[in-house]
């Protein structure tokens, strides 16, 4: 089965990206990237909803089937599919009576956080969910120190519109401590998020 990403480029699995890679060192370093985050979180909303604390879910996907076989008359096999472009974010949930959207991304730089990790789409939602008064925010990652934040989505929005008005294509790792929250890995639950959002909720 082909998938395509919006931009037409196939879709390859990590495992079978790996097995393109030269070393067992390059293969090692690939499967330690991309989901990491993903994956932490996705174990903490399973926490925070087997005991009850919160309903958090990851939205799924989108996908445009194109082509589909039926060798039987009771199955069918999807041969090419294309992923569509997401038009909100990665999360969202009820926590304490208040609704919850975010994003989640990494990035391997450990002086700044770049912006082109977004999409304009994604900006203009979290603005319709603060109109809302809804809690919308960003989990961000540096992956090449360990060190994880969540910016509240006025402070993106902040530098989206200073970067389309000509300013800088990054977040400071500066700017990111002065108006965001760290959050420590933990064991359960991995990524306690929602000690920031207590926080965020408490000054509302």
């Amino acid at each position: 089965m082909v998938f395509h990403y919006p931009n037409g480029k196939k879709f390859v699995a990590v495992n079978q990206r790996q097995n393109n890679q030269v070393t067992a060192k390059q293969q090692i370093n690939y499967s330690n990237r991309g989901m990491t985050l993903e994956e932490d979180l996705n174990e903490t909303n399973e926490y925070y909803l087997a005991h009850n604390i919160a309903v958090v879910h990851k939205k799924p996907t989108p996908v445009q089937i194109v082509d589909v076989h039926y060798p039987k008359r009771s199955a069918a096999v999807i041969k090419e599919a294309y992923f569509k472009q997401a038009s909100t974010t990665d999360y969202n949930g009820v926590y304490r009576g208040k609704y919850l959207d975010f994003e989640a991304k990494e990035t391997k730089n450990k002086t700044s956080f770049p912006l082109q990790n977004f999409h304009e789409h994604q900006i203009q939602h979290m603005e319709q969910v603060l109109r809302q008064q809804g809690l919308a925010f960003i989990i961000m990652s540096f992956s090449s120190t360990g060190e994880i934040f969540i910016m509240e989505a006025l402070h993106l929005i902040q530098f989206w519109n200073r970067m389309k008005n000509g300013g800088r294509k990054s977040i400071t790792k500066k700017e990111v401590e002065l108006t965001s929250y760290k959050i420590s890995i933990g064991f359960q639950p991995r990524i306690d998020y929602l000690k920031v959002v207590d926080q965020l909720i408490e000054k509302a």
